[in-house]
């Protein structure tokens, strides 16, 4: 896949947005299988009704219900009528000299959250947010600057990857062989996923069903900061790959970092990562390791990582710190990261240092935020 590394920073116009009607009508997408055939035979429709919207919505990307050939037009209207199949609306959708895309996207009751693209040679991954804000405070992270407005739904987390499929054109779903501009999935963005355990995994159900959009498990990635007790949890729902945001290798200075490491240590981390599936096959956990001026990236530091990680079957993704305004660290210089690199090398955990993409449209790792805040009441209610 071409990227355009001449392309010059573009910012598009803002897109209406659709979802400020008054409209009752009852969103389809984001349903799991079994709550589709529910809300049809509710309506007075067949249940062999919901095999033929899920390949609609899900395979051929439609929105409009008069596409639906197989379809009776009387029962296309009555679809018409009772349901919507919408989208997020788009903010904004920026393109960075690199070819990553970022929208900020707006959802029904008028909060924002953003979606990245980020494009390689061989695959195309979508970093998808799981919360308006995040739970978390992890002081290296703009996202973790922004307090916790709400989880996102199944509907809101699954609307991200079908606006990007929008956007690149990419439906209906290419075959198994086809080049996909749009191929991964990691869960990377705004929030922390396993503090939306339920929404995520329907959402993610929804995008590995092979009547759908079919992606391989293999395909996508989930990160935590390290919400230890719901590691083996989504082991046991999805199996999906892991992804640790650790980021130090004492208590003492993720403590810091990553503040819920006071409430699991790293200890009690690296138990439940020895303990997922994906560690245990032939699969490896990535363990994300923001470098950090004077903070995280000694040669000490490097060493002690290899033998924290040793005995677990994993890899290190080395990620050169990616500024923000106000931000409180530097990221360390590029001798520094390749030296830290090469000693987990050769302690013999493959450590490749991440390429940064996006930065200057803060789409890269860690720069994600919106304006999005949390009403007087609920805030009162906290």
């Amino acid at each position: 896949m071409a990227l355009l590394p001449t392309e010059p920073l573009q910012i598009l116009e803002p897109q209406p947005v659709a979802h400020g009607r008054n409209d009752l009508r009852r969103s389809l997408v984001g349903l799991s299988r079994d709550e589709l055939k529910q809300v049809l035979a509710e309506a007075g429709l067949e249940a062999f009704r919901a095999r033929q919207l899920w390949q609609w919505i899900y395979w051929h990307g439609v929105t409009d219900f008069s596409l639906m050939t197989n379809i009776a037009k009387k029962t296309r209207e009555q679809l018409a009528e009772q349901f919507v199949i919408d989208r997020p609306g788009i903010v904004t959708e920026q393109r960075s000299v690199d070819g990553t895309r970022k929208w900020l996207l707006r959802f029904a009751d008028g909060n924002e959250a953003e979606t990245v693209n980020i494009p390689e040679e061989d695959r195309g991954s979508v970093c998808v947010s799981s919360q308006v804000g995040c739970t978390l405070t992890c002081s290296f992270c703009h996202t973790g600057t922004q307090p916790l407005v709400r989880n996102l739904s199944p509907a809101e987390i699954v609307g991200q990857f079908m606006v990007a499929r929008d956007s690149y054109g990419e439906w209906p779903t290419p075959t198994a062989d086809a080049q996909r501009m749009l191929s991964n999935i990691v869960m990377m963005g705004m929030g922390e996923p396993l503090y939306n355990f339920d929404n995520v995994v329907t959402a993610l159900k929804i995008v590995m069903d092979d009547q759908g959009i079919a992606l391989s498990r293999r395909r996508i990635t989930l990160s935590t900061s390290g919400v230890v007790p719901m590691i083996g949890k989504v082991g046991e729902a999805l199996d999906v790959n892991l992804a640790v945001s650790l980021h130090a290798v004492s208590d003492e200075v993720r403590d810091t970092l990553v503040p819920i490491n006071k409430k699991w240590p790293i200890a009690e981390l690296l138990k439940a990562c020895a303990d997922y599936p994906g560690a245990r096959n032939s699969r490896r956990i990535t363990f994300e390791y923001a470098m950090l001026k004077g903070i995280n990236d000694s040669d000490a530091d490097a060493r002690e990582l290899v033998r924290l990680l040793t005995p677990i079957h994993a890899k290190v993704n080395l990620i050169p710190f990616n500024p923000w305004p106000g931000a409180p660290y530097e990221c360390s210089s590029n001798n520094r990261i390749h030296r830290f690199a090469e000693i987990v090398n050769d302690g013999g955990l493959s450590a490749p240092v991440r390429t940064p993409r996006g930065r200057d449209i803060f789409a890269a790792c860690g720069q994600l935020k919106s304006a999005s805040q949390r009403g007087r009441r609920e805030k009162a209610a906290l």
